[in-house]
Parts: structure tokens; sequence; C-alpha cells
């Protein structure tokens, strides 16, 4: 139903010179709010929290449109125990790439697994990923501190199996606003496609707004039950690509162009829905 009423969404839009079936997607992994109460029966679905904290919580994941696209959530699904991240970016990529042109991909360092970024290059995608920093990165990282250098690029085989390898370029940046004193001072990054879109990552910050804006549209409940759950997430994420179809339509009508600022409200949004459709 998500992904039928998304290609209705983008058909729509596609009808203006302002927006283009291609583009840069991001992948990520987002969750409810803290469970409260009993959750017997319902381990594998109320798997708990990004961070590891004694809370529990549903998990969802989605790939959205960044950059300079208009940021329409292209797919959503739940995660159960068992999911393997694996998993997860592979059904997520198959709906993004039937519904638009992807050429590059960007990822939270929780996907950093070579064997997704060999799944990704065989798919001829590009993708910029962080590492997470393992005793190598560390020394290396302290080695960068000790020398006064903000940036630094190796190549790096990642080693999948059976003497299988995968090919990859590291970057070690520093951070502009650090607040520690030792090799936590560097982020790492992962590419196959050239240090120069590492810029393009930046605009995993849209996501974080995303959901924000994504959960005011979503309505509140105290109910468990997980397909209610997940059906009140995708929701949220259609009323919020919806907005930003609308805001794109409106934009071109005043001006000709699309500016990424939005200029309709998600509040003009909802009171436009209550009042067509009657839902409150």
């Amino acid at each position: 139903m998500y992904r039928l009423a998304v290609s209705q969404l983008l058909d729509r839009i596609a009808e203006t010179e302002e927006f283009f079936r291609a583009g840069i997607i991001a992948i990520n992994i987002t969750e409810s709010d803290p469970f409260t109460g009993d959750r017997a029966g319902h381990e594998d679905e109320i798997i708990g929290t990004k961070e590891k904290t004694e809370e529990y919580a549903y998990q969802w994941a989605t790939v959205q449109l960044v950059g300079n696209a208009v940021p329409i959530v292209l797919d959503a699904r739940p995660m159960r125990k068992g999911d393997t991240r694996k998993e997860i970016v592979e059904d997520l990529l198959d709906s993004a790439e039937a519904a638009v042109h992807v050429d590059n991909v960007l990822m939270d360092r929780e996907f950093d697994s070579q064997h997704i970024l060999e799944m990704l290059s065989q798919r001829g995608l590009s993708y910029v990923v962080p590492k997470r920093m393992q005793t190598i990165e560390k020394a290396q990282a302290k080695r960068l501190l000790k020398k006064g250098k903000d940036r630094y690029e190796t190549d790096r085989k990642l080693h999948l199996g059976d003497n299988k390898w995968h090919s990859t370029t590291l970057t070690y940046r520093r951070k502009e606003n650090f607040e520690h004193t030792d090799h936590r001072q560097y982020s790492i990054f992962m590419t196959n496609a050239g240090t120069g879109h590492l810029t393009e990552y930046g605009y995993r910050w849209e996501i974080g707004s995303g959901y924000k804006s994504i959960k005011q549209f979503m309505a509140a409940t105290t109910s468990k039950h997980f397909g209610l759950r997940f059906f009140y997430f995708a929701f949220a994420c259609l009323l919020y690509s919806i907005w930003r179809a609308v805001d794109l339509l409106v934009q071109v009508q005043l001006t000709g162009e699309y500016e990424h600022s939005p200029i309709v409200t998600d509040d003009n949004t909802l009171t436009l829905l209550k009042k067509e459709t009657g839902i409150g």
C-alpha cells in the first residue's frame, strides 16, 4: 500500500520539470518512543533501542531522497529480531530503484559491513558510509593527531571470505567542532566513488529533521500491537511526503522554481487534510 501511494505521488510531481526521478538516497533506522510495560510475547518486535540501553523500542527503517531533491520517503519497513542489515538495505534499495534512478547511497555507520558495501558495488551504486573505529583505525587516528593532520586517505581491502575482498577508500577527517582530545576528534568515511562524494554526506542531516517532522504527523497510541504501530509510522511517512510534494507544486506554481526550504507548513498540510477527509 505504501509503495503504491508513493508511486502515485511521484507520478504527480514528475509532471513538473523541477522534479527528477533520480538522485541521492539515504537509508536509516529510527526508533519509536521507548516501550513501557510487559513485552512478553513481543520480544521479536520490541527489540530495543539503537544505543545500548536497558530500554526497549520498536525500530523502523526508511529510504529517502536527499540532497537537492524533494525529500520523499520512498519506502519504510519494520525491523524484527533476526533481520540482517544486508536484508534491510536490499529490501529498501529494491523499492528505491523501482521508483527512481539511484546515483549514490548514504548510510549510517551501523551499515558499515563489507558485505553490504560489496552488494552496493555489485549493483553499480556508489556509497558513502562512516566506519566504526577498530584498533587499526584508532592507532592511525592517534598518529594523525600527533602530526597535526586534518585529513588522510588510504585504500583498504575488506575481507569477504573465501579469498574475496572488497576495495574501498578510507578517509580520516578531523571534526570542526570536536570535544575530545584523543582519536575521537576524527571521523572515518568509506567510499567507492572518490572522496569528492564526502561532501554529500552532509545531506543526511535531512533525515534527522525529517524524522522530527514525521513524528508530528504520527497518531499517538498506547497499543503495543506491532502492525498498528508500524501502520501509524508508515502513514506518518506518507503524510510527510505528501506535505513536501505539495510544497514543491505550490512553489513551482508561485515562483516557477523549487527551493528546499518549504513555504507550506506541516500545520497547513494537516489542516487541509482534516478539512478534505475529516480525519483528525
